[in-house]
Parts: structure tokens; sequence; C-alpha cells
């Protein structure tokens, strides 16, 4: 048994900045960092657009970023937490400057760009990698702390609860977390980790459809292990599908396209050359990511095409060589020139805006839980995402959940009673699976499943089918699970099944459209 102080699940920036605060506060704590691929994979990285705060007050101010994000969330956020986030926006967005986070200036002030709902300029950047530069500024913070420790290649299987202690029942208003058992890849043991804190920064779960913007890391793993302790998990019918991923036949994670490059001018046109956004929305290419992504899926539902095109010919090729560089590469290396070709894109499942229910302070409905990031539903986002707050809402909430952590752990009230009793975990009598083929044929029924009956658009009837095909799944996934030993492969197979069954019934339970989810009976 390994104890710690702080455990942190995830190493993005909502992980990696709320176990840098609370090193910076506490420096005899100790905190272990688990992530279950290398330790600086994670959505964090693939973020291009950047991230938005107030910070030219002459033109912009908070109420109007609080105003775009209660539109594009249709009015489904919790205004006082939309209103806490923007305003704490520029003190943490600085905070991540002093720990070495480089942005792109231009005449000594910050250069600002505009995405999809936003009615300012007010988003900064790092040329088209804007998370993979805020990953390496807090990556190299976090191991120059000699109080936290990082162990990747562990994937997390289930946390630890009261329910794991012989004999006890499990009373959900009363709910504790006691750490995690945790598959050490490498060793291929499974490790007991207490800890006094537990931290869920475990992102998305993109990977529950066939395309995805997503890292192959993002699977839902967070949200489901809290599900299965009985956490609180809601809001997961509202999943946002960016609408430009770089089309390609073969399934699995596409290219983003980053709305910036619609924020700078390019325009979507049919596969014939025709514009089409101004029979949808009046702010045309700038309108929201769910109007625009369902415009799109429904032209290529009109015209039986496979993806519509981005136009960039008539954009300043040297302004888009400078901004976009990571963008024009991946074009020419796909043999598309942007400056004289169409870019074939199509949406693609790109964000949640559920998950596990947390206030204010980042504290799950567990208790000595915490939960940052993609995986909760803290009331920032609503119905849909604003471009490039969800950046911002690691930030603002790692920096809270932080805080609290510090109070909790300095008033040290912690009762461990039970876990004495948690046993290790037990493999006794599992079989190894030797054949991987059966995990990736349900995963791949999944996604399809998904995908075709759960999308973008959704309707009664494919939600049914979709319910009674799950069902299926998840009966052949139990029976594997329970005479098996556990593999990264089947633990990800489980959660994404569980994430599946929250999105389904939780998209059964609304009666009007809201945001990104759209069902057509109830249009």
């Amino acid at each position: 048994m390994i104890k710690a102080d702080v455990l942190v699940i995830g190493s993005g920036i909502s992980g990696l900045s709320y176990a840098i605060k609370v090193s910076e506060q506490l420096p005899d704590a100790k905190i272990i960092i688990v992530t279950k691929s290398d330790e600086d994979e994670s959505n964090t990285k693939y973020a291009q657009g950047g991230l938005a705060v107030v910070t030219d007050f002459q033109k912009d101010n908070f109420e109007k970023h609080i105003e775009d994000t209660m539109r594009a969330g249709d009015g489904e956020n919790k205004h006082d937490v939309v209103e806490m986030v923007v305003k704490e926006a520029p003190a943490r967005f600085n905070e991540i400057v002093e720990w070495g986070a480089q942005f792109d200036m231009k005449n000594g002030k910050f250069a600002l760009g505009r995405e999809g709902g936003h009615t300012e300029n007010r988003i900064v950047h790092h040329k088209d990698i804007t998370g993979f530069e805020i990953e390496r500024a807090l990556l190299q913070t976090a191991n120059n702390s000699p109080n936290i420790e990082i162990l990747d290649h562990h994937y997390v299987i289930d946390i630890i609860t009261q329910h794991h202690v012989p004999g006890k029942e499990l009373n959900e208003g009363d709910i504790h977390c006691y750490g995690a058992y945790i598959l050490d890849e490498k060793s291929k043991t499974i490790k007991k980790i207490t800890s006094k804190i537990t931290l869920v920064a475990t992102g998305g779960a993109g990977h529950v459809y066939k395309n995805t913007t997503n890292p192959t890391i993002a699977t839902g793993d967070g949200i489901a292990f809290v599900a299965r302790a009985k956490g609180k998990v809601s809001n997961m019918q509202y999943y946002q599908f960016h609408p430009t991923a770089l089309y390609n036949k073969i399934d699995g994670m596409l290219f983003l396209i980053s709305e910036a490059v619609r924020g700078d001018g390019a325009k979507l046109r049919t596969k014939r050359g025709e514009k089409f956004m101004q029979k949808y929305d009046e702010r045309e290419e700038l309108a929201s990511r769910d109007i625009v992504a369902r415009a799109i899926d429904n032209e290529m539902k009109i015209s039986g095409d496979e993806y519509v095109g981005l136009d960039c010919r008539e954009m300043n090729q040297e302004k888009f060589l400078e901004h976009f560089p990571n963008i024009y590469k991946k074009c020419k290396d796909e043999g598309i020139d942007p400056f004289t070709q169409l870019i074939p894109v199509v949406p693609a499942c790109h964000y949640l805006m559920g998950g596990i229910e947390v206030d204010r302070d980042g504290q799950s409905s567990i208790k000595n839980l915490f939960a940052v990031g993609e995986c909760t539903n803290s009331g920032l986002h609503g119905a849909n995402r604003l471009a490039s707050n969800s950046l911002l809402e690691g930030l603002v909430f790692g920096h809270n959940a932080a805080m609290k952590t510090v109070n909790l752990l300095l008033e040290n009230h912690f009762n461990f009673d039970d876990l004495k009793a948690v046993p290790e975990w037990d493999e006794e009598g599992m079989k190894i699976m030797d054949e991987m083929v059966i995990i990736s044929y349900l995963r791949k029924q999944l996604q399809e499943m998904m995908s075709d009956l759960v999308g973008i658009v959704r309707s009664n009837r494919r939600l049914n089918m979709a319910l009674q095909k799950h069902q299926e799944i998840a009966a052949a996934v139990d029976e594997i699970y329970h005479y098996s030993i556990l593999s990264p492969q089947l633990s990800e197979l489980r959660n994404l099944t569980t994430v599946a069954h929250l999105i389904i019934t939780q998209s059964m339970e609304m009666k009007e459209n809201k945001g990104a989810f759209y069902n057509k009976d109830l249009a």
C-alpha cells in the first residue's frame, strides 16, 4: 500500500495546476500524480485555439465574456459560476505566465484571436499549439517541485470507498473516498494508493464515438469510476461536436482544424463550392459550435457527401502561416494545399459539457473527492461550451480545489478506520484475456452504435434502439470483466460502456432541445 496526502488522477491543465498550487502552499505534503499514458499525454496538449480571458479592457469587459458564455450555453449555465470563472481569469492566466507559459505578442501586448460565439477578440494563444505550450510549462514546474511525484503508465481501475469494506453497507448520502486501485502497466501489478484527498482530472470521453478530436486516452475513466461509486453525474446528454475536423476515411482520432481559422476569415462551402452558413445563422461561420456542426451535418445529409469544404483561399497567406503553421503542415502532408484547395472537414466528437457534479470548489458529492476539468459538470458550460473556455475552467477550478484542499489538510479531520479493512486487489482465479480481438470488437460495436444512434441529431426511436443494443454490449463486457485479469483495454471498454449508458439514458430524459443536445422529435 502506498500512502499520499493528495492523489491526483490525470496530468492535464487541471491536474497539474492543482498539484502545483497545493505543493506551493504545503511543501511538506506528499502529492502523487498518476497518468495512464506518458506524463504529457492529455486533452490539454491538443488544444489548438487558446485560452479565453479578458485582457484588453479598452475594447472588452467581463460582462461581454459572461454574456457570450451564457448565450453559447443556451442559458443552462450557472450564472454565478460563469461570473466567478470570467472574473478570476486574469489572475489565473497571469500565474501560468509566471510559471513559464509563453503566448503570442503583438506591439508589446498579447495577440488576441476570436472564435465562434465570442463578440470580441479575447483568445490568447501560442500559434496553433496553445495547449502543448501550457502543458510544457506546467509539467516543467511540477517536475521541479520536490513533493510532487508523477507516475506514468498507471491506470486507475476504481476509486476506493466504503463499498470496498467487507460487510459495510453503502450509504449514498455519506460516501467517502480513500484513494484508488491502480494498475501499474510496467510491473503488471495492481497497487492500492490511499490518500486524504483525491482529485479526478481525467478529461473527456471522446472515444465513446468512432470519430473524435480527442487523443486515445479520452475514454471517460473518471466519470465512469465515480458513477460506479454512486457519485452524482449529470448533463451527459450534452456532447459537443467540433464542426471542423480534417476528414479521414479511417475512424479514430481526427486532426482538429481550429475554430480560430474561421475566426480569421475561412468560409464553409459544399463540395461544389456553395456557401451555406447564411441559411442557418446570421453570424454564419462565427455561430456557436452546436449550430455550425448541425448545419454541416444537415448539408452532408442533403447532399450525401462525406464532408464539406473549408475555404481558406482568400485568406492572407502570410498571416495564415504565422498563426496556423501546424494546420498548414498537416494539410500539406495529406496532399492538400489550403491556398488553392478546399480543406475537407467533418464534425467530430469534441467536448463533453456534463460529468461529475461539483461545486465552486470542485468538491464532488463524494467526501474528500474533488474533480476538475472536462470530466465535470461545473455549471460553467451549460448546454454548450463557448470556445476556449475549457483551459480557463481547468485553471480556475484547479485553483479553487487546491485552496479548499489545503484548508482540509491543515484541519486534518480525516477518519481512516474503514481503510484498514479495505483489501488488496484480488485476482485469484482470474484468467489472462487471450483474445483481445473480442475487446476490440465490442469497443467498435459500441462506438458505431453511439455514432449512428446518439450523434449530433438524435430521435426517440434511435435512442430506444441504442439502449437495447447497449444492454447486449454491457452484458458481454460484464461477463468478460468477472473472469479476466484486468488490462487497460478491458478497463477502458468497461468505462466507455458506463459512459455510453449515461449519455443514452440522460438523453432519453430530455424534454426540450438545448445547446448541443438535439432530438428531432422535440423540435
